[in-house]
């Protein structure tokens, strides 16, 4: 389930645009009204986290797709659920190994459209395995900024999260739900 998180985390970054041709734009996100979340389910009951510290490096013009690019880092050590005893295990060798591996990282690989949808296409890694991704994308402009609200499921044993024990997919939902809403300024 926090695999999941880890991938919905969309640090962004802004890939360098082909030699003559205009590119998509960078943005700054503040922090401060931007969240990387997630969902899962435990024993029946859904719940919801979020990661407190990470970094996204974000290119982006819906109208050039192929110069827009994300790069997210995400601290998986500052996972918060509400539930103490979840909050203790997840950062644990059992889920995220954040001693080994602190850091989950999503980048971009390309963008295409799917109907009126456009899909973010991307490696996510976590536990030191490295996977596709596809996350949704929603982006709005607005003044000299943009809302960008990311969306997509992870596999979470796909990259060992909550293994051995914790692999029981009735105990622990297979799929953890990435979510990410990021308040954007123009660089």
């Amino acid at each position: 389930m926090m695999t999941s998180i880890a991938r919905s985390l969309l640090p962004l970054l802004f890939a360098a645009s082909l030699p003559g041709v205009a590119g998509a734009a960078d943005y700054a996100v503040q922090p401060a009204s931007s969240k990387l979340g997630f969902s899962s389910n435990f024993q029946g009951q859904s719940f919801d986290g979020s990661f407190g510290k990470w970094t996204a490096t974000i290119t982006y013009d819906p109208a050039k797709l192929n110069t827009s690019k994300f790069d997210v880092e995400v601290d998986l050590a500052s996972v918060k659920t509400g539930d103490n005893d979840r909050d203790s295990a997840l950062p644990g060798s059992d889920f995220f190994n954040v001693a080994k591996f602190p850091k989950a990282h999503f980048v971009t690989t390309g963008f295409h459209q799917n109907g009126n949808q456009v899909v973010a296409d991307g490696n996510l890694t976590l536990r030191g395995v490295t996977k596709p991704v596809s996350l949704n994308v929603t982006f709005k402009p607005q003044g000299n900024g943009a809302t960008l609200d990311v969306s997509g499921t992870v596999k979470r044993l796909d990259f060992g999260v909550g293994g051995g024990e914790y692999a029981d997919t009735s105990v622990i939902g297979p799929d953890v739900k990435v979510n990410a809403h990021l308040t954007l300024t123009a660089k």
